[in-house]
Formats: structure tokens, sequence, C-alpha cells
């Protein structure tokens, strides 16, 4: 059980910070609801802490000083955290998985770029598609296609939010349009994080996104009828609150350069609404094909450690080579910056 004090902390976290997500919990049963409230809510604080942080490199280390922490059962002394280690202990969920979303933020941090479309999945996969893998999880579930399906919506919803985003990306100096498509559109990037302007080839790379993302979507849907029957509705809802960001974009003739895509609180009430419907209606319909269709290529990795059952004592798989790079980087970075900063404190 998750302490209640902690759990409202994380409520509360999740209700000004994740609006698409708020939503949606509020049709998940209460056995999964407070669970992914605490997920939701570490993983939002954590994203924040590496994106409003100016040390990234520094904020990235102490995350992962914290899960180390939670996983050995001595979190720190802080809501999200508690609760979080209640759900790691509770759910023994594979360490893999929150370490993915590690990886991602550490990608964050380091600045990279992605020069393929599937460089870019392999971000997505891990910053939100390993989200999607731990809810599935939350549900009891460790069906492979189930989690297979769960990652693909991942895949959906990060691609719009980069889609949604580019503007404000570029100002922040982030890029994730994937290399290739700026050369394509003999875009540099430096010369674009200068005079972001929503051209027609700017606008057709974030048509593309979401291209990418519907495919994603529909793929997505074939695993709602795998999941437990009272888990359905708020599946759907998250699946068409992030898909209508997509469609406002569309309206919007795709510039997010001067526009950030948003919906209204009555359009979320009726997918809500709708999600409610199509729950009931799946439950009367054959099983898809696509439910059994194997996982990208980018997210495999997550529906493996997902669906093995494992001893308590087996969780720690141990770090990926790729994720302890990523991190002796940032350390070496962090402890570049502190000798810098030590040297300008010396007198002269």
């Amino acid at each position: 059980m998750i302490d209640p004090t902690d759990l409202e902390h994380c409520r509360a976290a999740i209700r000004t910070g994740s609006y698409s997500f708020h939503a949606a919990s509020r049709i998940l049963p209460k056995r999964v609801c407070d669970p992914a409230l605490a997920l939701y809510a570490f993983c939002r604080l954590a994203d924040d802490a590496v994106d409003e942080n100016e040390e990234k490199a520094g904020a990235v280390l102490s995350l992962q000083d914290r899960l180390d922490l939670i996983y050995a059962g001595r979190p720190r002394n802080a809501p999200a955290d508690r609760a979080f280690a209640t759900v790691v202990d509770d759910f023994e969920m594979p360490r893999t998985l929150p370490d993915a979303l590690l990886e991602g933020l550490a990608w964050d941090a380091q600045g990279r770029r992605y020069r393929t479309l599937s460089e870019l999945f392999d971000y997505c996969a891990r910053v939100a598609s390993a989200v999607g893998a731990m809810m599935t999880v939350l549900m009891r579930v460790r069906d492979a296609d189930a989690l297979a399906r769960a990652c693909d919506l991942g895949l959906a919803m990060q691609l719009t939010n980069i889609a949604r985003d580019v503007g404000e990306d570029a100002r922040a100096r982030r890029i994730y349009l994937p290399l290739e498509w700026m050369e394509d559109a003999r875009i540099d990037p430096d010369a674009f994080f200068a005079e972001p302007l929503p051209t027609e080839a700017v606008r057709d790379m974030v048509r593309r996104l979401l291209r990418e993302a519907d495919r994603f979507y529909i793929r997505s849907e074939a695993g709602v009828s795998a999941l437990p029957t009272d888990c359905r509705p708020g599946i759907f809802a998250a699946r068409h609150i992030y898909a209508g960001i997509g469609g406002a974009i569309r309206r919007n003739g795709y510039d997010t350069i001067s526009w950030r895509g948003r919906t209204t609180a009555g359009q979320k009430a009726g997918w809500l609404g709708l999600s409610v419907v199509r729950a009931g209606v799946s439950a009367m319909m054959p099983q898809s094909a696509v439910l059994h269709a194997a996982p990208a290529a980018e997210t495999a990795f997550l529906v493996d450690a997902a669906a093995r059952t494992r001893a308590r004592a087996g969780w720690g798989e141990g770090r990926s080579g790729a994720l302890l790079a990523a991190l002796a980087d940032l350390k070496a970075r962090d402890m570049e910056r502190q000798g810098l900063e030590g040297q300008g404190a010396r007198p002269t």
C-alpha cells in the first residue's frame, strides 16, 4: 500500500504537470490508478529534474542514485521516491524499464541528436515506451503481445509530443527531428535555432512525424483487448487524448513553431466518453491479428524484460553497456564542471 500522504503528493504533481495523463487516469480502476500516479509522478519529476536543471549531467547522476536506493529498498525521504519504491516492490518491476527511462534522460543531458527515424524511435522507446511497459506491469499483464502494443502506444505519444514541441525545442536549442530529414530540406540546425520559422519544409517534417505516430496508434489499439476489462477505457482515453493533440496540429496547418498544439477540457471529456464506449464495444469484438505483430525493433528489449517472470532477487539484471557509457560520459562532464568551478573559486 502506498502511503496516502505520498499518494496525494503524487496526485497533485500529475494534476499540475500532466493534464492528459491526469484526465485519462480518472477512469482507471483504483488498483491501477494509484500505482500509476506514483509511477507517473516519479517519471514526471525525473524528467523535470533534467529538463529544468542547468546542470543536467548532475541531475541524471542524482536520478541514478535515487533509483539505486529505490531498488535497494531504501528510497530517498521524498514522497515520489517512497511511492515508487512501494510500486517497485509490490509489482516486482524489472529494473530494465526505469533504467531505459534513465538512459533516455541521459541522452537529453548529452544533447544527443538523432540522425535517422530509427534512432529517434530508440529515444522514444526509452522515454515513453518504457513507461507504457511499466503501466502494463501495473495491470498485472506480462503477455509479450500486450506489452509490444503498449510500447507502440508509447512511441505514438512521444512522436506526438515531439511534433508539438518543434518550436519550443528549437528556442531551447534542442532538436529531435531526424537530421537526415533536415539535410534533405537543406536546413542547418544551428541556423534553425537562430530563426525557427514554420516553413513548408518544417511543416512537412511535422506532418511526417504525425503520420508515423498514427501508424503506431493504430497498432496499439489491438493490444487493448489483452488488458483487464476495467483498464481498457483508461488506455483508450490516453490514446485518443494524445492523438487529439495531433489533430489540433493538423488543423493548424502543421505549424508548431508559432503555436503549441493543445486541446480543450471539453474535447478531453468527449474523448473520455468515446473511450468508455469503445472499451465496451471491444469486449464484444474478436481480437485483431495485429495483436500478435512483432514489437518494433527499437522496443523489443523492453518487451523481453517485462515479459519475463523473474524471481525478486533477479530483478536487477544489470545496466546495459549503452546506459553505463552514457552515465560515465555524464560523470566525466560533471567532474570537469566541478573542477572548472573550483579553479574559478581560487584566489589569484
